[in-house]
């Protein structure tokens, strides 16, 4: 069921934090993250979807996330993160616009991890462009314990398939792991 090598890839991430020190009507900074500093130590499930905003991703995929947030960490999940090949800024809007408020938003804009990870797809034949491959995953200290990634992996892809990746067929699967 893993399509990907054992570790997640080396990459930097441009996060906005909230700075209390920041005047003015944007109290946030610029904060690089590595994903080590993301992964160590701790049990972590992703979720990558094609777009902030998008009809799957805003109604069904990130939702179902935040609604099961607890029993992910019933199940041992130190945290969820929604990855998708956005910058920060439009990460922060859609979250807020979705009242998100568990799940954690993690911007891969310049599509570093998702291309290190071999699950970045052109998405030209809708006008997105480079974009990530709608998939799960959850992370153990950094190594990849299972995936969950859509069928019918290709550039401009004429549909969305979204049949493994939901919120309820990860954390299935995560309290399988957990169990054994």
């Amino acid at each position: 069921m893993n399509r990907f090598s054992n570790q997640v890839p080396s990459a930097t991430f441009k996060t906005r934090v909230r700075d209390e020190s920041v005047t003015g009507e944007n109290p946030f900074r610029w904060q690089d993250v590595t994903s080590e500093e993301l992964f160590a130590d701790r049990r972590i499930v992703i979720v990558a979807l094609p777009g902030a905003f998008t009809p799957t991703c805003s109604s069904t995929h990130l939702p179902g996330f935040e609604a099961l947030y607890a029993q992910f960490k019933d199940a041992g999940v130190d945290e969820i993160y929604c990855l998708s090949v956005n910058d920060a800024f439009v990460m922060f809007q859609w979250a807020k616009h979705l009242g998100i408020e568990k799940v954690k938003m993690l911007p891969d804009g310049n599509a570093e991890f998702t291309r290190k990870l071999g699950m970045l797809v052109d998405k030209d034949n809708l006008g997105f462009g480079p974009r990530s491959w709608r998939y799960a995953m959850s992370v153990n200290d950094g190594v990849i314990e299972q995936s969950f990634v859509e069928p019918g992996f290709s550039d401009n892809c004429p549909t969305d398939p979204f049949e493994v990746s939901d919120a309820e067929s990860v954390l299935d699967a995560v309290r399988q792991s957990e169990a054994a």
